[in-house]
């Protein structure tokens, strides 16, 4: 998705295991959707994985108390994500 709204479009029509979302994004902010999908009770199984180059206190609390699963501050190694993803989706939501 190239910003928040075809973001939440997508997810509401593909009901996908796991999101990865980019705070900083046009028309609709990660926090944003991510407040959005957790407003949503039949998108409670969709895990959040929230990326972003803020990497403050303040934010990493701000996107867990909208419901991320978890908050990746850039950069990170793929190696890193891929494991965070693995953990994410081998965890019981």
């Amino acid at each position: 998705a190239r910003d928040g709204q075809e973001a939440l479009d997508a997810i509401d029509r593909e009901r996908p295991d796991l999101v990865l979302l980019d705070v900083m994004m046009p028309r609709k902010s990660g926090f944003e959707v991510c407040q959005t999908v957790r407003a949503d009770d039949t998108l409670d199984p969709v895990r959040i994985l929230m990326l972003t180059a803020k990497g403050r206190e303040t934010d990493i609390a701000k996107g867990q108390a909208l419901g991320a699963d978890a908050y990746m501050t850039k950069p990170f190694s793929t190696r890193e994500l891929v494991d965070r993803v693995a953990g994410l989706l081998a965890s019981p939501r």
